[in-house]
C-alpha cells in the first residue's frame, strides 16, 4: 500500500510542546493522589515520581534522537521497522497502541468519576457488577457521551484539537498552581506530611509502577512528526522539556496534597486532591474549581492518546501490519478518520466496566508502555551501534549513556509487574486485559507482518532530516 502524503503541517513548537504535557498530566494527579500518599507516605511518593521521572527522561531523549532521524508518522513503528525489522515494529505499535487506548479508556470511566463528586447519588438505571462496583446507566452514559465529543473533535482536524489542547491545559495549570499555593501559604499544614514514607520499598515501587502510564504522553510527539512545522532540531528540546515540566507538576502536587491533609483526612477521601484545594483556602467552592481543572486535564489526555493512537494505527496500516481500512485519510479534514471511530468506540464502550477499571487500565497499559520503552531503547543502541554516520539533528549526548540506562531501567520496570512482585498485575482482570490484547495482536503479527527488513540508507534519511529542517 503506497503511503499517503496528505498531512497537514499545522502544528507549531507551542502546540506539540502543550499536546505532550497536557497529556501527561491529565487526569491521574486528581484521583489517584490519595492513593500514592497513603501507600508510599508523602516523601516515598515523590521519590516514586522522581524515579519514574528519570525512568522517563531517559527513554525521551531516545526517542527525540530516534525522531529525527526517523520523522514519520507513527514513531516507535518507524523507529523499530528501520533497525530490528518489522515484527519487532509491530509488537512495539502494538504495547505502544494498548497503553495509549488504555489512557483513553481511563478517561472515559474517570469522566463520570468526577461528576459524581459534583453531584452525589444520581446513578439510575443499575446494569450490572463488576469488580465488587455497580454500574448503573446513568454513570456510564457520562463517560460515553464524553467519549463522542472529544473523537468529533479529533475527527474534524488536529489542529482544532491542539488549540483545545492548548486552552484546557492553561485552565488545568492555573488551578493546579492554585493547590500548591493555597497549600503552602494558606490552610497546609507540615505536620499533615506524616508519615513520610509508608511500607518500605514495596510502597514506594507500588507507586513507581503507576508512573510510565502516568508519563506517558511525550512519545505523542512522534506520532505528529509529519504534522508538525517545526525544524527537527527542536523536537528533542521540546520533549525533554514536556517531560521535566511533567516530574516537577507531580511532585509538587503530591507536596500540596500531603500539606493539606492529614492521613486520615486521605483515607475517608473520594477525590484528595479536591478535597485538599478546600481545605487549603477553606472553602468547598475551591474543591469545586479544582474539579475544574480535573475535567480540563481528562480531556487534555484523552485528546492527545486519541490523536497518538490514531496515527500509530495508520502507520500500521501503510505497511499492511492492519487491514488497509485503518490508514484511511479523511478526504476532507485530513485526519485518519477510521482509526480515530476505533479507538473512540473502544473509548466508548469502557464506562461500562465501572470504576475499578481505572487501576485495571493504569497498570495493563503501565506494562505495555514500558515494554514498548524497552524496544526503543534496544532500537537506539542499534542504530548506534550500526549506523553512527547517520545525521542526528539532535543527539543524546556522545556516548551509549542514555541508551544502556534506558535500556537497564526499562528491563527493572518490567520485573515489578510480574507475578511475586508486590507491585504485580492483578489477576484476572489486569491480566485479561494484557492477554486478550496479546491474543489480537499475535493474529495479525503473522498474519500480516513481512519478515522481511527493510534496508537502511544513509541518503533516505537524510533527505527526510532535511525536508523537515527548511520549515
Amino acid at each position: 500500500m503506497e503511503k499517503q502524503q496528505d498531512f497537514n503541517k499545522v502544528l507549531s513548537r507551542v502546540d506539540v510542546l502543550v499536546l505532550a504535557f497536557g497529556a501527561m498530566i491529565g487526569w491521574g494527579w486528581v484521583v489517584l493522589s490519595g492513593d500514592w500518599i497513603l501507600k508510599a507516605g508523602s516523601i516515598g511518593s515523590i521519590i516514586a515520581f522522581l524515579l519514574g521521572g528519570i525512568l522517563v527522561i531517559c527513554v525521551g531523549l531516545t526517542y527525540a534522537e530516534m525522531t529525527t532521524v526517523f520523522p514519520k508518522t507513527g514513531g516507535a513503528y518507524h523507529f523499530l521497522k528501520e533497525t530490528l525489522g518489522m515484527k519487532a515494529a509491530f509488537i512495539v505499535a502494538w504495547a505502544l497502541l494498548l497503553g495509549y487506548i488504555s489512557v483513553v479508556a481511563f478517561e472515559a470511566v474517570a469522566l463520570p468519576t468526577v461528576v459524581e463528586y459534583i453531584f452525589p447519588n444520581y446513578q439510575a438505571g443499575y446494569l450490572w457488577t463488576l469488580g465488587g462496583w455497580d454500574v448503573y446507566f446513568s454513570w456510564a452514559a457520562i463517560g460515553m457521551a464524553g467519549s463522542i465529543i472529544v473523537t468529533i473533535i479529533n475527527w474534524i482536524g488536529v489542529k482544532q484539537a491542539a488549540f483545545l489542547q492548548i486552552v484546557l491545559t492553561l485552565l488545568l495549570t492555573a488551578i493546579g498552581l492554585m493547590l500548591v499555593f493555597g497549600s503552602t501559604f494558606g490552610g497546609g499544614e507540615i505536620q499533615n506530611m506524616d508519615p513520610l514514607f509508608v511500607g518500605g520499598m514495596a510502597g514506594v515501587m507500588g507507586v513507581m509502577i503507576m508512573t510510565p502510564f502516568l508519563f506517558v504522553g511525550f512519545d505523542v510527539i512522534p506520532q505528529v512528526a509529519e504534522e508538525m512545522n517545526i525544524p527537527m532540531k527542536a523536537i528533542g528540546k521540546i520533549i525533554i522539556l514536556s517531560v521535566s515540566f511533567a516530574v516537577l507538576w507531580y511532585v509538587l502536587i503530591i507536596y500540596g496534597v500531603s500539606l493539606s491533609l492529614g492521613p486520615n483526612e486521605l483515607k475517608v477521601s473520594s477525590l484528595a486532591t479536591a478535597d485538599a484545594m478546600g481545605a487549603a483556602f477553606g472553602s468547598p467552592l475551591f474543591a469545586k474549581i479544582l474539579i475544574l481543572g480535573g475535567i480540563a486535564g481528562i480531556l487534555t489526555s484523552w485528546n492527545a492518546f486519541i490523536i497518538g493512537g490514531s496515527r500509530i494505527m495508520y502507520a500500521m496500516a501503510q505497511d499492511g501490519a492492519l487491514p488497509a481500512w485503518f490508514g484511511k485519510i479523511h478526504p476532507k479534514y485530513k485526519t485518519p478518520s477510521n482509526a480515530i471511530l476505533v479507538i473512540g468506540l473502544l473509548s466508548t464502550l469502557s464506562p461500562l466496566l465501572g470504576r475499578p477499571a481505572l487501576v485495571w487500565f493504569v497498570d495493563a497499559g503501565g506494562l505495555a508502555i514500558v515494554l514498548a520503552y524497552f524496544m526503543v531503547s534496544v532500537s537506539f543502541l542499534w542504530l548506534r551501534k550500526n549506523k553512527p554516520e547517520l545525521e542526528r539533528p539532535f543527539r543524546a549526548g556522545k556516548s551509549n549513556v542514555i541508551g544502556w540506562s534506558s535500556f537497564v531501567l526499562t528491563i527493572g520496570f518490567i520485573i515489578l509487574y510480574m507475578p511475586g512482585m508486590p507491585s504485580a498485575l492483578i489477576w484476572p482482570y489486569e491480566w485479561i486485559i494484557t492477554l486478550a490484547w496479546w491474543v489480537v495482536g499475535f493474529y495479525f503479527l503473522f498474519k500480516k507482518t513481512s519478515p522481511a527488513k527493510p534496508e537502511l540508507s544513509n541518503s533516505g534519511v537524510n533527505e527526510n532530516v532535511g525536508a523537515r529542517n527548511v520549515n
